[in-house]
Order: structure tokens, then sequence, then C-alpha cells
């Protein structure tokens, strides 16, 4: 969920049909929705604002910039042994992890059966198989099961319905099972919108939840990805840069960008802390 764009067929799902008005039941979940421009499919919940992309002949890549960022972790994690994505959208990081990390398990959480239909359809999505998992359920439930509990090196949540009004789930509570879904050393990443009321609230929770948190400079309209640390790390900048050139190689990711905004946000808040306070 980033940018505003019209979805093609948003208005026709409001519009009379033929002679009369169209009668519909309320449904459980917002329409899926869809539109494209230069190759790329976007995936809407009925309104302008998406919610996934994918670029037609590369759909294995992560289109969108702050999706891009979401795979931050790899600067710290070179073998990663399990990876979960909160929120499936168009399965880009899903979908880049199970390609790229051929060792790696991957699990998909999404409530919303439509969304995972679509992804199998019309977004490319593996089939599930013995390293890729897709479950329909509820975001909390899945971090908040003992049985996820120690195993994941990466968690990352994309969490907004079609209101688009911050993450659906923000709580301390949540964020604290999130942590207790990763193992010492994992990272969070989770997608925010950094102007807008439910950054703070996602950030202090996020905060009492996890040893150290980071977020990089806003993209967009404002998305901003922060990394939640169960461990707090040593920013060692040119082990980064030198990690951040190995990762654009493999993967062509921005990953210098990322440390570029690790950077930025190591000097911010030192210059906060020697701030005189009024």
């Amino acid at each position: 969920m980033l940018i505003k764009r019209n979805s093609m067929e948003a208005q026709a799902n409001s519009k009379a049909g033929p002679g009369k008005a169209r009668a519909r039941r309320k449904p459980k979940f917002a329409p899926i929705t869809l539109s494209e421009e230069n190759g790329v499919v976007f995936l809407h919940f009925g309104n302008e604002w998406i919610q996934g992309a994918m670029r037609v002949r590369k759909p294995f890549w992560i289109e969108l910039e702050y999706a891009q960022q979401m795979m931050a972790w790899m600067l710290f994690n070179r073998e990663p042994q399990h990876v979960a994505q909160l929120g499936l959208g168009t399965g880009a990081l899903t979908k880049f992890c199970y390609k790229q990390f051929p060792q790696m398990q991957v699990t998909a959480v999404e409530l919303n059966p439509a969304v995972i239909s679509v992804c199998a359809t019309l977004f490319r999505m593996p089939p599930p198989d013995e390293r890729l998992a897709v479950h329909e359920m509820d975001a909390m439930d899945y971090v908040t099961d003992s049985a996820n509990h120690g195993i994941l090196d990466a968690l990352q949540a994309d969490l907004y319905d079609a209101t688009v009004q911050g993450p659906v789930l923000d709580s301390f509570e949540f964020y604290q099972a999130c942590s207790a879904c990763l193992k010492p050393d994992g990272i969070m990443t989770v997608n925010l919108f950094g102007d807008h009321p439910s950054y703070g609230k996602n950030y202090k929770a996020m905060r009492h939840a996890f040893a150290d948190v980071i977020c990089l400079p806003p993209v967009h309209e404002g998305n901003v990805v922060a990394l939640g640390f169960n461990t707090r790390p040593e920013l060692d900048f040119p082990a980064l840069y030198e990690r951040a050139a190995e990762i654009t190689a493999a993967t062509r990711l921005p990953a210098k960008a990322w440390v570029n905004g690790l950077k930025a946000w190591q000097t911010a808040q030192a210059n906060n802390r020697r701030s005189p306070t009024t």
C-alpha cells in the first residue's frame, strides 16, 4: 500500500447495472480491484490505494521501493532459514524470498481468501510445497501461536485494509508476539505511514517490544519501513556497505540506500541526544 492510483474496476463495482440499480450484499472484505500502467499491474481493495504491484515481465521482482526496503534484514543475515510475511498483497516479498533463498522455508499469512486466490491466478504465486506455506488466517492468531515462537529469522508485516488508517494490528501485544516468533537475532520489518497518527503509536509499541528499532527514510507518499531487532545490532558501516554490495550484485536490490538510511537514522538519534532539552 503506497501511492494512489485509480483502479480501473473500482468505479465499475459501484455503478448501477443496465436499466436498474445493482443489488449487492455487503462483502466480508473490500473487493479486489486492479489497475495497470507501463507493464505493471497494481492491486487495490476497491479504492485508489495500492496494496501491491507486479511487473508482468518480472513476476519475481519486488517492484515497489518500500517493499524492497522490507528486505533490509538481509544486511544482517546471510543465510536465513525461515521467513514469514504477514499480509500477502501481490506476493512480491513471498515470491522473491522463495526464489532468492532456495534453502529457506517461506511462510505467508493472509486473512482474505480472495487475495490468496488472486495471487495464485494473476500474480504468479508458486503453489505451496515443502518450502512454501500460505495460511489463510489472522496474523494475530499466527504470531500468538506458541508453535510459531522462536522459529523465524525474519518477519515482514504489511497489514493494511481498504480504509488505509495505519496497520490493522498495532498494539504492544501484537509486536511482543512478533518478537516472540523471531529467533534471538531475528529481525522484523514493518510498513508504516510516517506522516500519519498511526506512526507514533506503532513506533512506540515496537520500541517496547524489541531491543532496538530503526526507521529508514520515507519513500513515495510517506511509507516508512521500521526494523525491529531482538538483539541490538552493531552498526559496522564499512561491513554493512560491503554486505550491501553483495546483495546488489546478487539481487539488484538497492541495498546501499538501506545502509545510507541506517546511517542517517543513527546520526539523527545522536543529534537528538545532544540537543538541549527545554
